[in-house]
């Protein structure tokens, strides 16, 4: 296999093309686009900036973010400094920096849609602007919807989450998310070099889009998020449940998936920058070891076990309850009162901490982050007519919902 076609131009697509290129093989990449920009908030976490470090050493315009807040359904906020920064860029400069990479490493890149693919010869067919082109082998990265490959299927509805944002031309420090009740999603407030990314995320067909636009635009309101010059965009993602981490079919004689095609998205944040570039960067892996049926194994290695991981508790913790409040309340409550659990969170938030070994660690520190719980209950706490010491206004924290 020495000619490699790739459909879709995104961060999978790039990379991967990027990687073979650099190891000699000809590829060319077909989008319609090249570049384009998407309402998600663009944040790259500590374990993507671990991977490819250049997305951080890049001169390309992007914010790099350190300190969060975390709002529950009723009102509570936790601030916090992350453990490792955020790096946030635009999607359309995160792309276009990717695909100038590939370009540079001997990537031809072909501004054209691809309308068929055809893999039941020994080599590959695909029909792009009207236009017949032949190849070894293909790499489908046209995101989560497509349905070019006959081998496989697109991600239905149950694999899904609906997405609106606003891009907003302010700017600001802090990283902002939002949990509403009994809500399988939340909205973020990503700062970017130049603009605001606020959205909203839901599991498909769970909400109507008018109530997401409702709980979207309060969250612009309570925020004071100025709103003159945005534009508003949507846009569908995967949201992967656990039985489509673990079976869906990512690889044939002739052609594998990568990025959102492949369902690499984190099913409770929506992560899927890392997961995308990882895939793309394991696939070209397989194809330059000769190993090609390798390649799940190596993403169920990398990260897909905890993915699958992630799908069975993600419905829990969004809709679950702990202590007679919602888990998601508690989790901002608790940041609060517990120096031990923010470092844990903190971790989470910063893609330093896996989901797998997540109970582990919670059960772990479970006698301090009580003592510490217990502690701030009974604190006093200061008021505008007497300070904190004083006996007179006991003023006390409390879980409450």
């Amino acid at each position: 296999m020495q000619d490699i076609t790739i459909v879709g131009g995104g961060p999978a697509g790039a990379l991967c093309g990027e990687r073979l290129a650099s190891h000699g093989f000809r590829v060319t990449i077909f989008d319609e686009r090249l570049s384009w920009e998407k309402p998600c908030g663009g944040g790259l976490t500590h374990k993507a900036i671990q991977a490819y470090p250049f997305l951080l050493e890049s001169s390309e315009p992007k914010r790099i973010v350190r300190t969060a807040e975390l709002i529950s359904g009723g009102g509570h906020r936790a601030r916090f400094e992350m453990s490792h920064p955020i790096v946030i860029y635009a999607r359309k400069v995160l792309n276009a920096l990717l695909l100038d990479r590939a370009i540079a490493a001997g990537c031809k890149a072909v501004r054209s849609r691809v309308t068929s693919v055809n893999t039941h010869g020994e080599g590959v067919l695909l029909t792009a602007g009207g236009e017949e082109h032949a190849s070894d082998f293909v790499v489908l990265a046209a995101g989560a919807r497509n349905q070019l490959l006959p081998e496989t299927t697109a991600l239905g509805a149950q694999d899904l989450e609906v997405t609106l944002g606003y891009f907003v031309p302010v700017l600001q420090e802090i990283i902002k998310v939002k949990f509403l009740k009994h809500f399988e999603g939340y909205l973020w407030s990503f700062p970017r070099a130049d603009h605001l990314s606020v959205g909203i995320c839901a599991k498909m067909g769970q909400r109507p889009s008018l109530e997401l636009r409702r709980h979207l635009d309060d969250f612009v309101s309570e925020e004071n998020i100025p709103m003159e010059g945005a534009r508003f965009y949507s846009h569908v993602l995967p949201s992967p449940r656990a039985d489509t981490l673990r079976d869906r079919r990512i690889v044939g004689k002739n052609w594998a998936m990568a990025g959102d095609a492949a369902a690499c998205v984190d099913p409770i944040t929506g992560e899927g920058l890392y997961y995308a570039l990882r895939s793309g960067d394991l696939l070209a892996q397989a194809l330059i070891e000769g190993q090609l049926q390798s390649y799940p194994e190596y993403l169920r290695d990398a990260f897909a076990a905890d993915l699958e991981f992630a799908a069975h508790i993600a419905r829990k913790i969004f809709r679950g309850n702990f202590l007679g409040g919602a888990i998601t309340t508690r989790m901002v409550q608790l940041l609060n009162c517990s120096p031990t659990f923010r470092d844990l969170i903190r971790d989470v938030f910063s893609g330093a901490q896996d989901y797998r070994t997540l109970k582990h660690r919670l059960w772990e520190q479970f006698g301090t982050t009580a003592l510490e719980l217990a502690r701030s209950f009974f604190r006093p706490r200061a008021t505008a007519t007497a300070p904190a010491s004083s006996p007179e206004a006991p003023h006390r924290r409390v879980i409450a919902p």
